[in-house]
């Protein structure tokens, strides 16, 4: 397999200085390019779990995974549909809709894998590929690893899972390579917990018909580029492999 290298690897490492926008804003990507969840109670309260450096780990888990299961479905509504008639145990007929497009998963390894369970529990039958970005220790450089991928995967839809948008360089990097395997630029819907207005304005400006699919925009990145009031490593916590580092 042929390594090369993309533009950036990690929410945190970067080949380029950022923005130069001292106050980023959201609002013009609002419903066109971002879509965020509604945000009720219920939301809040998940969040507040998830969230909690002291919840126990099945309390992190159940919290999360209901968020994500939100965001997997609001994520389907954005795929087209066409008109598909179906016959009812009564044997009359009901005016459905069936997804007009193929659609498959591409989980960002490791903390999109997170992800993947619930995507599986609403479509059961939907093939799953995997992007694995990493930094090059001795050139700090950021390099496409691994990928497996369906083979017609430029033919439809992509639920693009990434569970962290903060910076925008493993979104950048994982958009540039979906592309590169001929998927329309249209055709990615890229699902996150939580993001941050640097990172949606950096992926909204260089791919304006990209559609992102959030619970959460932060407040901000603070000087180490961590998500504030953000939520911690998720892939460590989700995997259970945080433990002794809280």
């Amino acid at each position: 397999m042929t390594r090369r290298p993309y533009p950036l690897t990690s929410d945190r490492w970067e080949t380029g200085p950022m923005p130069t926008t001292t106050e980023p804003s959201v609002d013009a990507y609002l419903g066109s390019s971002l879509h965020l969840l509604p945000q009720t109670r219920h939301l809040r309260a998940l969040h507040t779990i998830a969230r909690d450096r002291g919840a126990r780990r099945d309390e992190f888990l159940h919290a999360s995974e209901r968020i994500i299961r939100m965001l997997i479905e609001a994520g389907l509504e954005l795929l087209p549909y066409e008109k598909h008639e179906v016959t009812t145990p009564v044997g009359a007929t009901y005016e459905g809709l069936r997804p007009a497009s193929p659609v498959c998963g591409v989980s960002v390894v490791r903390a999109g894998e997170s992800m993947e369970g619930q995507l599986r529990a609403v479509c059961p039958d939907i093939r799953i590929g995997k992007i694995l970005m990493q930094r090059d220790k001795q050139t700090k450089q950021p390099h496409h690893s691994y990928t497996s991928l369906p083979a017609d995967i430029a033919d439809g839809h992509v639920l693009l899972l990434e569970p962290m948008l903060a910076t925008g360089g493993t979104a950048l990097a994982t958009i540039a390579l979906l592309l590169d395997k001929g998927v329309a630029e249209e055709n990615i819907i890229f699902i996150n917990l939580i993001t941050v207005p640097e990172g949606v304005e950096r992926v909204c400006r260089r791919y304006p018909k990209v559609r992102i699919v959030t619970s959460s925009i932060e407040q901000r990145l603070n000087e180490n580029a961590y998500m504030i009031p953000g939520i911690g490593d998720f892939g460590d916590r989700y995997f259970g492999t945080d433990i002794g580092l809280r």
